[in-house]
């Protein structure tokens, strides 16, 4: 299963995410150089962290769940 569902603007973020209803979710884009994440719950407001693909996959390894960055 993908843990990543779309969103717009090409952010995603997972398909968990609206289960919870707390509104704790990152979300998450392909860039040039790697990945974006920013905060779910400031949308255009937070701040975007820029993470080369292998510091993207080691943060997604610390939730639960399978990964799949592409």
């Amino acid at each position: 299963m993908n843990p990543m569902a779309a969103d717009q603007g090409g952010w995603r973020k997972s398909t968990r995410s609206s289960s919870s209803g707390n509104g704790d979710c990152v979300e998450a884009r392909k860039s040039h150089t790697g990945f974006q994440v920013r905060d779910s719950k400031l949308g255009q407001e937070s701040p975007v962290l820029d993470l080369a693909e292998p510091d993207f996959l080691a943060l997604l390894s610390t939730g639960d769940g399978d990964v799949e960055a592409g």
